[in-house]
């Protein structure tokens, strides 16, 4: 079997990693990356820390309006596609390389699996929201990571192809806790933290937090005033607006570079609380029991909320948020996103779900 695997932004590197490998066990893999983020901290260093092969193509598809860079992705995706003619085409997420990749595949009749499939936050403000949600109704097979997810999809017709089979990202994160920890002295050292010092980890880029001048002046004010130091790796979108806005940041913020994932890791192995507007990283933190303040109206991950470990807030709140977050966090942690080997139970799926002409 030939599976195309289609990834862009750093998400989909982070969940494509053990699935790549168990694919590759056993089958063809052809990995496209679209260069959605094409900067080397937030695209190589993640291929080099996760142990992704290199890509057998590179769209280099990077800027543009969210019109732009789908279109030029759609255009050259196809194009790919149809040279290579896989048995299947398999997508993560919510990107644009996620829609792109889909919408590319179905008008030419190549099946499409979606891993992370059934996410809603019920905002369509939210591109992503848009992207999920077209994905799914595009796609032939579906891996729900959750049950909520799964219910979903159901309330939207979609029942066939729907397989339950965990969080790929409990492959990724468990099998590299130990890794990073041996990065954590050179981090505390660049950060100028010492060990055991309580910080707050933070990444902050959405348009909806970054674009906006006055939520993101309140952001940046909350940063700084905060009863703990702020570890922020700055994402390019955060810095460029900075910049535009002319905000920066007091000596409570230690801004750095963005760092690959098992730097990441190693921050969120070590702090005390999560702040953020990724979707990602909100459920990185529920894994490794971090408790989280979520900078957003609403969230795919409902259940992490709804257990008490996450905490939607505005900017305004802040202050009230991360001290309820330092607070010791609740007793029970239920399992939502099932055990390790996610990624030979999606490779099972392919295999029973897809129709191939025995490629391998």
């Amino acid at each position: 079997m030939k599976i195309m695997t289609i990834v862009g932004a750093r998400p989909e590197f982070i969940q494509t990693a053990p699935v790549t490998k168990a694919i590759r066990r056993r089958h063809t893999e052809i990995l496209v990356h679209t260069g959605q983020h094409y900067d080397d901290n937030m695209s190589s260093v993640f291929f080099a820390d996760l142990g992704i092969p290199e890509p057998e193509y590179n769209l280099g598809v990077g800027g543009g309006s969210h019109a732009e860079q789908t279109g030029q992705m759609l255009i050259r995706l196809e194009q790919v596609m149809q040279r290579e003619q896989p048995d299947g085409v398999l997508v993560f997420g919510d990107t644009n390389s996620t829609v792109a990749g889909a919408l590319a595949a179905a008008k030419i009749h190549i099946p499409v699996a979606h891993v992370e499939a059934g996410l809603r936050s019920y905002d369509r403000r939210m591109p992503e929201e848009i992207n999920r949600v077209m994905t799914d109704h595009l796609s032939d097979v579906l891996f729900p990571p959750t049950r909520v997810a799964v219910e979903n999809l159901k309330k939207e017709g979609i029942t066939k192809g729907v397989r339950l089979v965990g969080d790929v990202r409990v492959d990724v994160l468990l099998g590299m806790v130990d890794r990073a920890r041996t990065r954590r002295a050179a981090l505390l050292q660049q950060t100028g933290l010492a060990d055991g010092q309580p910080f707050a980890l933070a990444t902050i880029h959405r348009p909806a937090n970054t674009d906006d001048r006055a939520r993101l002046c309140a952001i940046v004010e909350a940063f700084n005033a905060l009863d703990l130091p702020v570890v922020l790796p700055v994402h390019p979108r955060l810095r460029k607006m900075l910049g535009e806005f002319g905000f920066a940041f007091s000596g409570n913020v230690r801004a750095i570079e963005p760092v690959g994932f098992l730097d990441m890791v190693a921050l969120l192995d070590t702090c005390q609380i999560v702040i953020t507007d990724s979707g990602g990283l909100q459920k990185e933190a529920y894994m490794l029991r971090r408790p989280c303040v979520t900078v957003r109206d609403t969230t795919e991950w409902v259940e992490t909320v709804e257990s008490g470990w996450n905490r939607l807030t505005e900017p305004d709140d802040f202050a009230a948020a991360a001290v309820q977050a330092l607070q010791p966090p609740p007793a029970e942690h239920p399992d939502y996103y099932g055990t390790f080997g996610v990624s030979d139970r999606i490779v099972d799926a392919l295999e029973e779900l897809l129709p191939h002409n025995g490629t391998m």
